[in-house]
Formats: structure tokens, sequence, C-alpha cells
């Protein structure tokens, strides 16, 4: 056999060396099984097939060989001599970025299978949101391509260079434009790239669009105060809080760094000093903030420009015409009373506007403005990075094809012959462009159409940077690898423009140590260390609003007097799919909607009284056809507090190139999406007309009935302020009870939890994060329409409606009420309670659900037989079971059941077999990692050592972990607060959690339904 100093790059290789071969033929008649032979190379381990290393027999040296190097790499060296920094069975974390936001990835023996906040972040360690909790999974999809293409044939990279300088050069000698359109970038290092780029060929122009744009926001910055760009938002900082369908907890901007900033001053932190922010919002489709909002009123598209018109005017004294809302007097009565205390707030309020049109956005600087929000709330010297589109240059581009000026195009993370308004328009263009490179890393609906595809690599496995905010900047760095035989797209620019440096990680370093490093004063290798540098902010000016608005007020009238007929359309980001970039996701697909509970689908949303008025029932499936002619088809979601006369419809579905989990999944919404005055428009005019079919959407809250039970307790501000226990029914009189169980002594820890219904936004970061910790499967929109979705932790939507002394039972009557517009929402996470005196553990014929000495609800599962007595005696119905081998069936193959996506299993966890029950472990592998951890290190396990996979994403910080027998912990100390509370705690289970109410910054509570 070969000397161990040559590396092989694969064992097809190994398979070829002539002491193999010579010893295979000597010894065997038949060659050895795969897992033979890698038991003699020392790679195989004995571990069954659920677990990560029986993946192996698919690909061989793909993924299995590129996770045996630790990062950061930028070689190709397979782990056939273990690395020193790689010790089984112990976790590696390294620094990388997601989306510009700090991150850590959690790898094991190089496998990535966790995503958790860098806690170097500072500021902006805010937790994660769904879509980075998901995307280690996007690694290991299967349906990503394998190698470049070229004419639609698998290659060689050596054949696609060859064939691009080619073209490139007759692109150069014909004088023809060169175009490299992409999403935002806020890379420092591929902006050089770039730059070099355009360098070597004169004629390309770098053109940024995204598919939902900011260009409104960053224009009307420009016009107000010449200053092109996202301001940082300080929700922090505000008392007062009004937004005009800003969806700034979800999809709007940065929802988590928002998230965590908006909490600041609600949590039970903020409470227990005796502040609470005010926050007001105004939309036509609820949103997952509209939910979170002190009071919400709906109003239609039409008459947003005018309540803001009639905002300004209430504020500054104004007389600008168009400023009535005839048809919603209930919203211009509240505007006016909002006026009043924007003005008591001066300096310490925030009006935000979810609009992309210009002139709207002025209108909104202009308020912001009068009331003092420029420096303090809203801060222009240090803006966002995140988004810089525009929408102007993108829709010039589409001309540019179209007149044949173009003679090569590259696409950067971007698809849109999916989401460009006039897919035609694009799509002719193209056709008259010789060179067309996509740097997709799958055959998607716009790369199918180039000449090249250049595959790119995951995040995952490339070397990058971001710069998300002003003097804000961090690392991206492989953890693993290339699976496939891919190249980044910026490496791939460096090669075809011949630049001196031609390896992207060398050109990342030296632009760090050339550009970035010297005002931090640090090394490289404190920067793999760190992750994150963030320079002193600069002092945030208080900018002046002085541009008349005579012609802007006319604009934002027309605007909205253009959308006053027939149905008002709204198009939105779900939470879940976004902007359909990552749609082949299966945590992302069965993630239910935060409002909906939908899974698997979007659906057109219409009022209860609405649909009424149409003759449309719930999954009724209609036709929608927009003003300019295309047409959909969708079942109907009726959806409490959506505004009369209009309709909503989810963006990021439709895909029909994207792969197994994701083709075809719901309707592709953007060619609603208009281009007017210079902007994209995500507001459209339809007609609606009935099928006659239906079609059950697969929601996940409906099957769980508590039969009117007092779930949530609830309390206005003011209320909490006279009496900190207020809502919560401490002040009931207690009944006697009688304990069928002994007590439970718990001599060392007590695990319990506190949740905060006031910081929780019900953004279900959480359940992805569970989900990937726990190795929950995907179950598919079949199974969860049976109701057998399997998620650990679920969050549970409560509406509070406006009915006076008129109380509705059940959830199932809601669509038959008269009047639900004006609808509240509550969040609650719901898990295992960890009971003391728990109910599943008395009925258990096989004592498979025992309960340990420190206070956690265990399930064995190898002793579980499926009987389901547990679940049926548990009221908070949180134990699942398991109806299939989700891992290992082929019925399933389309979500996680291949021996690739398997590689993302947690192996400190075992996957469960059919016929068992499971639910919340309370992430017992961190609890006992946590303690060895501290046992090693000789000293006493400390607060905060361990966390559960639920908290640390929580941009909230709503879930608060800890051992209860520490006094000084944070748990002990939030379990204290007045405002704690158990669930369903009158039929004396003593649960494990406590909830704490739920307060309203508001002078009166609405009537609660579950």
């Amino acid at each position: 056999m070969e000397s161990n100093k040559k590396y092989w790059k694969g064992l097809e290789e190994f398979n070829k060396t002539s002491d193999f071969v010579e010893n295979n033929k000597n010894e065997f008649a038949e060659p050895l099984p795969i897992e033979d032979v890698l038991n003699e190379a020392g790679l195989s381990t004995v571990t069954p097939r659920r677990d990560f290393l029986k993946a192996l027999g698919f690909g061989l040296g793909a993924v299995t060989l590129a996770a045996c190097q630790p990062a950061p790499i930028h070689k190709s060296i397979p782990y056939l001599i273990k690395p020193e920094e790689v010790i089984p069975g112990i976790p590696n974390y390294y620094v990388s970025s997601y989306n510009g936001q700090s991150i850590l990835v959690k790898t094991r023996e190089g496998r990535p299978i966790k995503i958790e906040p860098n806690p170097n972040a500072g500021e902006f360690n805010c937790g994660t949101d769904a879509q980075a909790q998901a995307s280690v999974l996007d690694l290991y999809d299967v349906s990503k391509l394998k190698a470049p293409v070229l004419k639609n044939d698998e290659t060689t990279w050596a054949k696609v260079d060859a064939f691009v300088a080619a073209e490139l050069a007759k692109a150069k000698a014909s004088g023809k434009k060169i175009r490299i359109v992409s999403s935002s970038v806020n890379s420092p290092s591929t902006k050089a790239v770039v730059a070099d780029f355009i360098t070597a060929y004169p004629a390309t122009k770098h053109v940024q669009y995204d598919a939902v744009s900011y260009t409104g926001i960053i224009k009307a910055n420009e016009n107000s105060f010449g200053k092109a760009v996202i301001p940082k938002y300080n929700f922090d900082k505000a008392d007062l809080i009004v937004s005009f369908a800003a969806d700034f907890l979800g999809t709007w901007i940065s929802g988590e760094e928002f998230t965590s900033q908006y909490v600041a001053n609600r949590n039970h932190k903020s409470l227990a000093k005796g502040k609470m922010s005010r926050h007001f919002q105004f939309e036509a489709g609820m949103s997952l903030t509209g939910t979170n909002a002190d009071t919400r009123i709906p109003v239609k598209l039409s008459e947003q420009g005018p309540a803001l018109i009639t905002l300004y005017n209430a504020i500054t004294g104004g007389n600008l015409a168009g400023g009535s809302l005839p048809k919603n007097g209930t919203a211009e009565k509240a505007i006016k009373l909002i006026a009043k205390e924007l003005v008591q707030q001066k300096g310490k309020a925030l009006v935000v506007c979810g609009s992309n049109d210009v002139s709207t956005q002025i209108l909104v600087n202009a308020i912001n403005s009068a009331i003092g929000s420029y420096g303090t709330t809203i801060d222009l010297d240090n803006p966002n990075k995140r988004y810089a589109g525009n929408d102007a240059e993108f829709a010039e581009f589409l001309n540019e094809m179209n007149r044949g000026e173009v003679a090569a195009v590259f696409f950067l993370d971007n698809n849109p012959a999916y989401d460009v308004v006039n897919t035609k328009s694009f799509t002719d263009g193209l056709s008259k462009v010789p060179l067309k490179v996509s740097f997709s890393d799958r055959k998607d609906e716009t790369s199918t159409l180039c000449d090249v595809i250049a595959t790119n690599q995951n995040y995952l496995e490339a070397w990058g940077d971001a710069n998300s905010y002003e003097g804000y900047y961090s690392i991206v760095q492989p953890t693993i690898n290339p699976v496939f035989n891919s190249r980044q797209a910026e490496e791939s620019l460096l090669i075809w423009s011949n630049a001196p440096v031609k390896e992207y990680y060398q050109y990342v370093r030296n632009n760090w140590e050339k550009n970035i490093l010297p005002t931090f004063g640090k090394s490289w290798n404190d920067v793999l260390e760190t992750g994150v540098f963030a320079s002193a902010p600069k002092a945030a000016g208080s900018y002046t609003f002085n541009l008349s608005l005579a012609a802007v007020a006319p604009s934002v009238v027309k605007s909205s007097a253009a959308l006053a007929k027939d149905i008002e359309l709204q198009v939105y980001e779900s939470v879940a799919m976004r902007d359909g970039k990552h749609a082949n996701n299966a945590f992302l697909q069965e993630l239910p909607d935060p409002v909906s509970k939908v899974t698997w689908d979007n659906y057109i949303a219409l009022a209860p009284k609405f649909a009424e008025s149409l003759g449309i029932k719930e999954f009724d499936v209609v036709d929608v056809k927009g003003s300019n002619g295309y047409k959909i088809t969708l079942p109907v979601l009726v959806q409490p507090g959506q505004a009369q006369g209009t309709a909503s419809i989810a963006l990021g579905y439709g895909r029909t190139k994207v792969g197994k989990a994701g083709d075809n999944v719901g309707q592709n919404a953007y060619p609603f999406v208009t281009f007017s005055n210079g902007t994209l428009q995500y507001a459209n005019t339809i007609t609606i007309t009935k099928t006659g079919a239906t079609n059950e959407l697969a929601q996940t809250q409906t099957h769980h009935s508590f039969e009117g039970r007092n779930i949530i307790r609830e309390a206005t501000f003011k209320e909490y302020v006279k009496n900190p226990s207020a809502g919560t029914g401490k002040h009931d009189s207690e009944h006697k009870t009688y304990d069928l169980w002994d007590k439970y002594e718990k001599p060392g820890n007590n695990w319990v939890m506190a949740i905060d219904l006031n910081a929780c936004t019900g953004c279900g970061s959480c359940i992805v994060a569970c989900n990937v910790e726990n190795n929950i499967p995907v179950v598919g929109r079949d199974e969860v329409r049976r109701r057998r979705e399997m998620h650990w932790i679920r969050i549970d939507r409560y509406y509070s409606f406006e009915e006076g002394d008129k109380s509705v039972s059940e959830e199932k009557e809601i669509a038959h009420m008269e009047n639900l517009d004006r609808v509240s929402v509550v969040h609650q996470p719901m898990l295992c309670q960890h009971c003391d005196h728990a109910p599943c553990e008395t009925v258990c014929p096989v004592l498979a659900t025992t309960h340990s000495s420190d206070g956690l609800n265990h399930m064995a599962y190898n002793r579980c037989v499926g009987t389901r007595y547990c679940a049926n005696n548990c009221p908070y119905k949180v134990r699942r079971f398991n109806w299939f081998n989700y891992w290992n069936d082929s019925r399933f193959d389309n979500y996680l059941n291949n021996e690739f996506t398997q590689l993302v299993l947690n192996p400190d966890v075992t996957t469960r077999s059919r016929g068992v029950m499971e639910k919340c472990s309370m992430c017992i592998q961190r609890i006992q990692a946590g303690k060895l951890s501290a046992k090693i290190a000789k000293r006493p396990l400390k607060d905060g050592d361990i966390k559960m996979a639920c908290q640390e994403a929580c941009s909230a910080n709503a879930i608060i972990f800890g051992d209860g027998n520490d006094p000084e912990s944070e748990v002990s100390k939030a379990l204290r607060s007045e405002r704690i509370y158990y669930v369903l705690e009158e039929v004396n289970t003593q649960p494990g959690i406590g909830y704490m109410t739920k307060i309203r910054n508001t002078d009166s509570l609405p009537t609660v339904q579950a």
C-alpha cells in the first residue's frame, strides 16, 4: 500500500492502487464491500445507518472526505490522518456569517450540523432567524449540481474557463455592454472582486436588484437628506412606535435585530422597572408585527397613503390634500389621537412604513423629522447596508438586453426568471445576449437559460466577509471542504479577469490585512477566532426635513386611488419562505406560518365577513386574476384581522426548478408585483372567481383544542402598574388540591424554564432550531393534514376579539362571526412541561416515560411500545407519535430521507424509530455536555453554561432556562416574577415551565379566544 505521505483525493483512487488491487485478487473472489474497504482504510465506524457515518456509501469521497478536514480550509486534503483539532465526539465551533449576521457553526467530525449566534457580535448578537437555523440543511441538498455545466452538459472547470474567456474577449472587442447582475452585495471583498473585473472589462456595470426591494427608502433618503441609505432604526430608543404595513419583527429589513431592540422595552426586565413602549400597527393583512402590536387597526392598501397624510397634517398643522378616510372612521380617529402622542413623545418616537413608493417614504421622512426621530430613533450616519438594490437600474438592464446592447451577463445570487415582474421581457432579452453565465448551485429557472452554470459554493464551504452596518465587519469561513466540484463565484471572476491573485482565500485575507484590520489593530488569526469587528459608531446627526411636499402628496394620493377598485391585493414575504431562494429547504416548508399556521403552501387570505359576502368558504379554490392579466389558482384561507375588501398572498412559492422538496409548492405571486414611478410596488388589484374545487391547507394548530380553558393570561399595562400580578389569576381563591404522587426530591439540579409572553413574537426560529438540534423529521404536507407533524415545540396562536360581552368558545366558529376586523393575537410557545406530577408517567404500561432526579420527564425510546396512553393523558398535547420511520422511508424522500441529508443529523441525539412516542427532552444532551465541561474544568456548573437550542436561537430572549435550585439563577429570578402563572395549574400537574402574563399597553382588553 502507498505511503501515508501521499494523500488520495478519494477512495475511488485508493481502490485503483496496485497494492490494493493485487491483495484484493489474492484474498477475495469478489471485490470487498465498501464498508470493509473503509474499515481497512481507517475511515469507517460501527455506528448504525441512522447516524452520520453510514452515509459514507453515498458518493464515497464527497461529503465524508470533505468533512474530514478542520476549518479554516483552502486545500483539499482527505481525512486519512486525523487533524489535531478534531476529537471524535467533541464538537468544534467556527465563526462565520449568514446574510451579514455573525454566527457560530457547530461541526461534528468535520460536518456542519448546527448554527448558533456569535456571542462576539456585541449589539448585533440578537439570536438567529429561522432561515439561518435551517441553512445548514442546504449544504447537503441533493438537488445541487455536482459539477459546472456548459451548454447543458456537465464539464470541467478548464473548459468553462476557456469558453468564458473566449466569449469575454469577443464581448470586449465588440464594444458592447457587460453586466454583472446580483442581489445586494455588502461584502467588501466581493465588491473589490467586481471592481477588479470592471477594470479588466471597462464596459462592465454591476446592477444590484432584490426580489423584495427597499429602493423606495433609499431614494427617499437621498431626496430628503442627500443620503442614499437605509437608516439604522433604533426601536429600543422608541417609547412610541407607529408602523404602516412594515413587518419589522418579521421580514422587513432586519427582523431579528429589530425584535431584540423592540422587546428590550417590553420584556420582564423592562416591566419590572415600570416601563413599556407603545405600539400601533396599521396594515391590510395580518403580519407577525401586527400580531404583536398593542393596538392593530386594519386599513386597506388604498387607505395607507391618505392615513399618512392625515397623520402629517395632525402633527404639523399642515393642510396637505387627500388626508381623509371616509370609509374608515375608526382609523381616522385613531390617527388623530396617535398624532398627539407622537408630539408628546418627541425624540422618543418612531414611524416606519413598509411601502416601496418613494413619495410615500418622503412623507414618512417628513413625519419623523417633525417628531424629532433623526439622531435618536433613526440614525442616518451608521446606515444599514443589507440592501442596495436599484429597481430603475434593473429595469434599464432589461431594456438594454431587449435592444441587443448586452454582450455578456453574469447572474450572482439571484433568479430573475422566477421573481422578475415581467418574465417575458426578461427571457426575450436574455435570448439576445451571446454569453449568459449563472453562478447558481442548481439548475434553477434562470440558470437553465444560461450557457454556463459556474456552480457556486454554499456559504459553509466558502470564504468571504460582510459589512452589514457602517463600521461593522464579519468574516465568512469554510467549515467543510467543498462537497461537490464547485467553485466560488468570486474566484471564477478573478480567473476570468486574469487577476494577480486568483485564489479567493488569499484575496479575502489580503483585503482584510490591507483595508480593514489596520483600523482595529488586529491580526488575521484574530479574525478567524472572533469573527466580527466593529468600530465605534459615528455620532448620529439630527436631520431636518426642508423639502416641499406640494408634489409628494398628490403622488401619494394618485397611487392610492389607483388601488381603490376591485379587490386590493397585497403580496408579501412570509416568515418561512421569504423571497423563495430557499424553497427547497424542507425545514422551512414545514415551519408553520406564525399567523395562519399553514405549511407547504401559500394561499389567498380573505377577511371572514368579506369572504362570506363573496360566497366563499375556507379552502375553496379560486382563480385570482390581476390587473395585468396574470392568473393563478389558490385555496382560500379565512383570516381574522384582514382588512375588508383586501386579499393577501405570500411570495416565495411556485418554484418550478429548485429541487424535490420545493418544486410546484404553492403558486408564484411575483407577477402581481407592479413597476411604478421607478420602483417595485407590492400591491395590485384582482378579481376572484370560484372554481368549485376545494383544497384543505396543511395547518398545525386547528387540531389542538383546549375546550375554552384559561390558557392565556393577560392584562393592560395600567392594570400591571397597579398590581404586578394582574391577570395571573393569583387573586382568585385557591382550592384544596390532592396528590396521587409522592413529592420528588431534587438534591442536585432542578431544571426549569420561564417563558415571557411579552417577549415572544411567534417568529418560529425556536421551532427550526429544535428540529435541527434534535433530529426531528419533516413529514410533508399530507402527514401534516393528518395532524402528524413531529415538532417538539410549537407556538400556539390565540386570537382576542373585540366582541364586548360576547364570548365564543370554539375556534371553528371564528369564520361565522360578524365582525373580526379588530383582532389581537397572543403567541405562546408550548412544549413538554416536564411536570412534577406528570399524567403521562402514571399510565405508561412499560415505564418508558419516567421522572428524573433533576426535574425532567424522560423518554426511554427503546422501552416505548407506542400505546399512546401518555399522549391521551397529556393535557398540553405535546407528545408526538412517530407513525413512520421518516429517516428511512422512500415515501418521504422529497424531504430529508436520503443518505446525503442524513449527514445533518446530530450524533448526540438518537433518531427515533417508528411506533414510539417522542417529545421535548429539554435538550438533555446539552445538559449532559454542560455538566461534563464543568467537571473537566473542575468547577461547579455556572448559570448560563447550559442553553437550550430554542433559547439560544431566540432573538427576543423570551425563553429562560436554568437551575431552579440556584436562587440566583436567571430562571429562578424570572419565576419569582409576579407575572408568572402555570398553564392548567388547576389540574395540579405542577409544570416545570412558568409563563409570564401578556401585557398590552392599551386602556382595555378584548375578549380572549383560544
